[in-house]
């Protein structure tokens, strides 16, 4: 059984994929030092999986703590990094913690991996890396144009260096560009739980719709859009999860023609924000308070997938549509709430 450490693994993308992994014969690490979430999804994780997940609170901006995890498991024969922040409009807000978390702990991780003889490193990078493409959908030939944001700068550089770590190094490396990654595990056992005020489209959502938000903005309906709003590529957490163990086979069994090599993971369609909304409405009965707001710095206008290249390549299939990412989500939602009252009932001095 191979060992795979994954960074970030109590996140919302990570904690799915340590799921896929289990259930694909792998054994898996983790490192999350829960800045950005909370070790209730390993919870979530051991009980769909059975399994116990180990998650080591290191923070990957200090080396040292890193590098003692590699010296514990010296048996890891692949990487996973999702660890990074990753909202858009935060990082316009605060550029320097983006540039410092992403790209130091990134940096730390690859010094670990080169030292350690680890041969395949997975990174989870996103579709911010296009810019506002000149044309849609965009394939991975498809030009970076200059990022909208810190958060997509980040998300640049850290491909530059791992493409210039694997080529110096001969470490073979996949870089994942996804789109947004929505919904939770069909069990209801995990799902996204964001800190503070949410800064995707999702969870604002169906925070809005189970009251704990009064009211979602929609940030711009005047672009040049069927109706106003952004055009966004929505893809199941599930589905995006499978992706990263079907990458760490395709490595593994040396599928791979070349040192770095690049994927989108996307449904391949484009959604508006009014249309996810509309969708969200139609599979929980719920008329969602929200209203349009001014266009927020760093969004692009519109962009999609062409997810041909991991279909044939990798063999991935896409399971699931709009309507099951957003029955999922807020099915999720609903458990949340429950679970919430069902604590203060338990414990009624937390109220």
């Amino acid at each position: 059984m191979k060992k795979i450490l994954v960074t970030g693994g109590c996140g919302f993308i990570g904690s799915h994929t340590v799921v896929d992994l289990f259930e694909n014969g792998f054994d898996v690490v983790s490192i999350d030092d829960n800045s950005r979430s909370t070790s209730t999804l390993v919870n979530g994780v051991e009980q769909i999986t059975g399994k116990k997940l180990k998650n080591y609170k290191v923070d990957l901006k200090n080396f040292d703590e890193t590098r003692a995890v590699f010296q514990e498991n010296e048996d890891i024969a692949g990487v996973i990094h999702f660890a990074a922040f990753k909202a858009v409009g935060e990082s316009v807000e605060k550029p320097l913690d983006y540039f410092e978390n992403n790209l130091f702990s990134l940096i730390n991780l690859l010094k670990c991996v080169k030292e350690f003889g680890i041969q395949n490193f997975v990174f989870s990078s996103s579709c911010t890396v296009y810019g506002n493409p000149d044309s849609i959908p965009v394939t991975e030939q498809t030009p970076e144009k200059k990022a909208e944001s810190p958060y997509g700068a980040t998300k640049q550089m850290g491909e530059t260096i791992i493409r210039d770590f694997a080529n110096a190094y001969q470490i073979n490396s996949i870089l994942l560009r996804y789109f947004n990654p929505v919904g939770a595990h069909p069990s209801v056992l995990i799902g996204e739980l964001p800190v503070g005020r949410p800064q995707n489209l999702v969870p604002a959502i169906t925070q809005t719709a189970i009251g704990k938000l009064p009211q979602m903005n929609v940030y711009g309906a005047d672009y040049d859009t069927r109706d106003g709003s952004c055009v966004r590529d929505y893809i199941h957490v599930c589905d995006i999860a499978h992706a990263h163990t079907l990458a760490l086979q395709f490595l593994m069994d040396k599928k791979n023609t070349v040192v770095c090599d690049v994927f989108n993971l996307g449904s391949g369609n484009g959604v508006t924000v009014l249309e996810a909304i509309k969708a969200f409405e139609e599979v929980s009965g719920q008329q969602l308070n929200y209203k349009i707001s001014p266009r927020r710095p760093g969004d692009v206008v519109a962009i999609y997938a062409d997810n041909s290249d991991a279909v044939k390549r990798l063999n991935w299939i896409v399971q699931y549509d709009l309507k099951d990412m957003m029955r999922t989500a807020w099915n999720w939602e609903l458990k949340v709430k429950a679970d919430e009252e069902l604590i203060l009932k338990q414990h009624p001095g937390l109220n």
